[in-house]
């Protein structure tokens, strides 16, 4: 018996004796569509949700609650002392210091690693095995503990270090102290840190890249375009959610840099050259005992990023809407 689905409808089973109805079985209900996805939220959603609920929303309420209390394990009891924590941030310079460290080493990182992303995805944008080889060289540190990195680094740019005996040999008597110098040392690990975040923001661009279609660039190159006339006008407009994903992804990054700070320089050299705000987070918290004080400065610097990648999620998305 031949049967043809029905173009307009799609609903029905067009036979030689007719057109049977397939959405209601003789003697069988289907269930409505809120129940039904009721059941599917059920079954899919609600095991995410639970997990989200307990290791995400129900610590962050209780790190904002403990911010407005004095809690400290070697002073109690305590009590709650409301925005008296938020105040003292203000004026302690410890924090404002870090928080000073840290959207330098932001910037720098966001920065550097965009553009040297982009070069290197622009290099490595062709086929072949020494391409691929290349391509899981850059994207190794990405998936090295921090820990590892800060140890490997630490052995290179350290007074003693491999760094240093090289220049020695080609005889630089005093080479620069990379880590011991506090003018220096900050900025020796933005450039680790970047060195480990390398190889995400390449990944992501060769994805962007991937998605220019070639057409566009030949007709731009039979019009005449010079090379950098057709990055400019025609491949980089298409990159906009790749440097989108990027930019808010190391912004994060580096608002939340410790590991590296911890085992590097544990804050220094000197008097908090290189503490950050997750640093001063975890040493007033743990160190100190100041737990109160130390989850309002975890919650500030909570705000600090939702705010900041709220704005440039924004910003850059509305780039991606122009196009």
């Amino acid at each position: 018996m031949a049967a043809t689905i029905l173009p307009h409808d799609g609903v029905g089973i067009r036979t030689q004796r007719g057109v049977a109805d397939r959405r209601s079985p003789p003697g069988r209900q289907r269930p409505s569509r809120g129940l039904s996805g009721v059941l599917h939220f059920l079954t899919f959603g609600a095991p995410g949700l639970v997990v989200f609920l307990v290791f995400v929303l129900i610590p962050i309420a209780m790190t904002v609650r403990t911010g407005f209390t004095n809690e400290n394990p070697a002073n109690p009891p305590t009590k709650w002392v409301g925005l008296r924590n938020y105040t003292r941030l203000f004026g302690d310079a410890d924090f404002t210091g870090a928080l000073k460290n840290t959207v330098i080493l932001t910037l720098i990182v966001t920065v550097a690693a965009n553009v040297l992303g982009l070069a290197i995805a622009q290099m490595l944008d062709r086929r072949g095995r020494f391409y691929n080889a290349l391509r899981s060289v850059f994207f190794t540190p990405v998936i090295l503990s921090s820990v590892v990195v800060s140890v490997i680094w630490e052995a290179i740019l350290s007074d003693d270090g491999m760094l240093d005996s090289a220049l020695h040999s080609l005889g630089v008597a005093h080479p620069p102290g990379w880590l011991s110098d506090p003018n220096l040392a900050l900025y020796s690990v933005a450039f680790i840190i970047t060195w480990q975040v390398l190889g995400f923001c390449v990944v992501v661009y060769l994805a962007g890249l991937a998605g220019v279609p070639p057409e566009l660039l030949e007709a731009a190159e039979m019009d005449g375009a010079s090379r950098w006339a057709r990055f400019r006008h025609v491949t980089w407009p298409m990159l906009a959610p790749a440097v989108t994903i990027n930019t808010v992804m190391l912004l994060i990054t580096g608002f939340k840099a410790y590991d590296q700070i911890q085992v590097i320089t544990n804050g220094g050299p000197g008097n908090g050259t290189t503490s950050t705000i997750a640093f001063q987070v975890v040493q007033t918290t743990f160190t100190g005992n100041h737990i109160g004080y130390g989850a309002a400065m975890a919650t500030s610097m909570l705000v600090i990023i939702a705010v900041i990648s709220v704005v440039a999620l924004r910003i850059l998305q509305r780039r991606e809407v122009t196009l």
